[in-house]
């Protein structure tokens, strides 16, 4: 990276840093006011996430598509598990997986695919199947045998909350872009990945599989993720958005998938029965990567 490339990116930093702090606490007369921006504040803001650059096929000298998980039970990808109870801190502050179902729910978020391949797309009434269980007790069974069709209290409804997402798996494309002589990454989609709700807290099944509820397209929902701030504990009053956060991959991901000639296999599926030596061809996955940007340098 240059010198002209060191400074734009302090510089947009900076700004960046200036436009999320938390506005108008200081100078508020009353807690409604706390961030509410003035017109100049407005009118000075640029309250948009950064454009992508525009990257033409022939400029990718090489790519490799893959998928990674990220554990939200590490330290370092703690910023996106929190917060869990939104009782008592500000709306502008939810979790990744409230971030993207309240966006989804409102419409913000339209791109919202089965799989990784973005082969059917889903609708709001199927992404809520995936979240919410209704069970019938047996004492209402009774009541309905009996002839009573009320039996609101004899209905139980399990919720998927975020408290029940365990990670998240992302899909992106690493490139050597030869205009610029370096490699770089692009994230194109999410899932968060959570117990099915249709097995979870059932005594009678002993079934422990984590699912990917929904995959989105991440370019579709930058601008939600952008809005939506993420604490920083070195500095309250700078907080960083989902966008920043994503982009600048700081986040501790394990690759369980790479697209590959064996129809895109994972990791799991030719390295069985050991957890230590997939996390070692995971490793081997990243290191060919990384090397890749120096092996183009060399003749």
């Amino acid at each position: 990276m240059n010198k002209k490339n060191i400074g734009m990116f302090i510089v947009a930093l900076v700004l960046f840093q200036t436009a999320f702090a938390q506005s108008n606490l200081l100078n508020a007369r009353n807690p409604s006011d706390i961030g509410k921006k003035t017109i100049e504040q407005l009118a000075y803001d640029n309250d948009e996430p950064l454009e992508y650059g525009y990257i033409d096929d022939r400029d990718i000298l090489w790519s490799k598509v893959v998928w990674e998980y990220i554990d939200l039970n590490e330290r370092i990808n703690l910023p996106y598990y929190y917060p869990v109870d939104t009782t008592n801190v500000s709306m502008d502050r939810r979790s990744l997986f409230d971030t993207l179902l309240r966006n989804i729910k409102n419409g913000e978020i339209d791109e919202i695919y089965d799989d990784s391949y973005f082969t059917a797309k889903m609708a709001k009434s199927e992404i809520n199947v995936k979240l919410q269980r209704i069970d019938t007790t047996d004492a209402g069974f009774d009541e309905l045998n009996a002839g009573n069709t009320n039996i609101n209290e004899y209905i139980d409804r399990i919720n998927l909350t975020s408290q029940d997402v365990e990670g998240f798996k992302i899909k992106g494309l690493w490139y050597f872009d030869k205009r610029q002589g370096e490699l770089k990454y692009r994230l194109l989609a999410l899932a968060p990945v959570a117990p099915d709700v249709q097995t979870m807290g059932r005594e009678d099944m002993d079934i422990s599989e984590q699912l990917a509820l929904f995959w989105v397209w991440y370019p579709d929902a930058r601008k939600s993720l952008h809005k939506m701030k993420v604490f920083n504990q070195k500095n309250s009053a700078y907080p960083i958005s989902f966008d920043h956060l994503l982009n600048a991959r700081r986040f501790n991901a394990i690759i369980y998938r790479e697209e590959n000639i064996y129809g895109d296999r994972d990791v799991a599926h030719y390295v069985k029965g050991n957890a230590l030596f997939q996390v070692l061809e995971s490793n081997k996955i990243k290191d060919e990567i990384r090397n890749k940007e120096l092996d183009m340098w060399n003749y």
